[in-house]
């Protein structure tokens, strides 16, 4: 989208300024953890390295990674799984921190005091630098509307901020809870969310307990960390708000959103909901922004044009498979598109009566675009990036002629000789194809 009167222009991109480190335990773990947080250059977002694990894995904080689990947030990329994130997350998003790399000794962020008041007070001791890249941002120009049962979350266009109410509601005339219910509204903002928010701790029903340990959580939860709602309400009577459940489902839901990868400009109501639906949420508002790219118009400065792509790579008509690069984040993350036209001159021989898009050309797309990720570096300048491996290989759907194909690539790793990426292809925001892909960088 163009910036506009309603559209605010954005912002410079920012990481810490030092490190930062926490130890404690997992709520739901019950095990000692060490985080450290570590400066991070432009486009690196947010990502996790479980340092615990052979060969480090690296799992990025993003939409596409969410994954279902009981009473919290999930991360997972391959056998790197991160969860209980939500309030780390949180408060990076709180204060703008867009970059950073989080080292952790195991499988769940330290629980703290069941809130985010630890985390943000050391980052904000850490303090921030600018980078020279703009925020990705995105406006919702639509309601946005997701549901399970009564719960449910309406993302609304905003005013230029973020701003984000919760309905939150329990018991009923022939439960044994005593009905309750709360309603809390913030503009977020760093005052708002360390003022109003961040203190806020994480709870649960007297009658779930029971079942949370037998399903092996809640080994860390304590009276320290953990509100306690029994029939009457909660247990502890030193209530830091009056609404103080209601303000910590704002403070998931905050940590939930940061996975979407860009400042978020809308108005948010929340009703009853949790983890679950708030990962439905963040799916439907990556696939929005998605399309908004895709569909909408690029401005000249974004991304690479045709020219820019034929700098970079060797390959010509009829073999080049990239149009434009619509995104760069750094040399961490491409987009780009294939705009797909009967013209195409493996159309005149592959089923001509029923025209496919050959998989193997989805894959030469993908190949494409981490070409042009990699040989971005300074370092790669008059290298060739040869395709050496390719694995975990899906082709999910037909590509006809007409659609347009977005070609995403993300680096794994990158060292002076060898880069390693995933790559996706989609149609309309459905994935159609999937790999893995390593290539050697040799001179040209």
């Amino acid at each position: 989208m163009l910036p506009n009167e309603s559209t605010p222009a954005p912002r410079s991109q920012r990481t810490l300024r030092s490190p930062v480190e926490y130890r404690g335990v997992g709520l739901h773990s019950g095990k000692e953890i060490r985080v450290a947080v570590r400066p991070a250059e432009a486009g690196n977002g947010v990502s996790f390295i479980r340092t615990d694990i052979e060969g480090q894995p690296e799992v990025r904080a993003q939409g596409s990674n969410l994954k279902a689990r009981q009473r919290r947030t999930c991360i997972q990329d391959g056998k790197a799984e991160v969860y209980t994130c939500e309030h780390l997350l949180a408060s990076l998003y709180a204060l703008g921190i867009d970059n950073a790399v989080v080292e952790i000794d195991g499988e769940e962020v330290p629980g703290m005091d069941g809130a985010a008041a630890d985390f943000l007070q050391g980052l904000k001791k850490a303090g921030s630098v600018e980078l020279k890249a703009p925020r990705p941002m995105f406006s919702v120009q639509a309601p946005i509307y997701v549901r399970e049962g009564n719960a449910s979350i309406v993302a609304l266009p905003g005013s230029g901020k973020l701003t984000v109410e919760y309905h939150l509601e329990y018991g009923a005339k022939s439960s044994a809870i005593k009905p309750t219910r709360q309603v809390v509204g913030f503009e977020l903002s760093s005052e708002s969310f360390e003022r109003e928010i961040a203190s806020a701790r994480t709870f649960v029903f007297e009658h779930e307990v029971e079942a949370l340990r037998a399903a092996g959580l809640g080994k860390g939860a304590n009276s320290q960390n953990t509100l306690v709602v029994g029939p009457s309400g909660p247990r502890d009577n030193t209530l830091r708000f009056e609404d103080e459940l209601a303000r910590h489902k704002i403070l998931d839901l905050i940590g939930d959103v940061a996975n979407l990868g860009a400042d978020l400009d809308a108005h948010i109501i929340a009703t009853r909901s949790g983890h679950g639906l708030n990962m439905a949420l963040v799916q439907q508002l990556t696939k929005a922004m998605e399309l908004e790219q895709e569909h909408g118009e690029i401005p000249r400065e974004t991304g690479l044009d045709i020219r820019e792509i034929l700098r970079l790579l060797p390959h010509r008509y009829p073999f080049l498979m990239i149009d434009r690069v619509i995104e760069l984040d750094g040399f961490q993350r491409a987009v780009a598109i294939k705009n797909v036209t009967i013209n195409e001159p493996f159309f005149q021989g592959h089923w001509p009566d029923q025209p496919i898009m050959p998989g193997v050309l989805q894959l030469e797309a993908m190949a494409q675009l981490a070409g042009v990720l990699l040989l971005r570096k300074l370092e790669n300048t008059g290298k060739l990036a040869v395709l050496w491996s390719i694995d975990k290989v899906k082709l999910r759907g037909a590509v006809v002629p007409g659609d347009q194909l977005r070609i995403e690539v993300e680096t794994i790793r990158a060292k002076p000789q060898v880069g390693h990426v995933r790559a996706r292809c989609k149609v309309a925001g459905k994935l159609v194809a999937e790999a893995e892909m390593k290539f050697t960088l040799v001179d040209a």
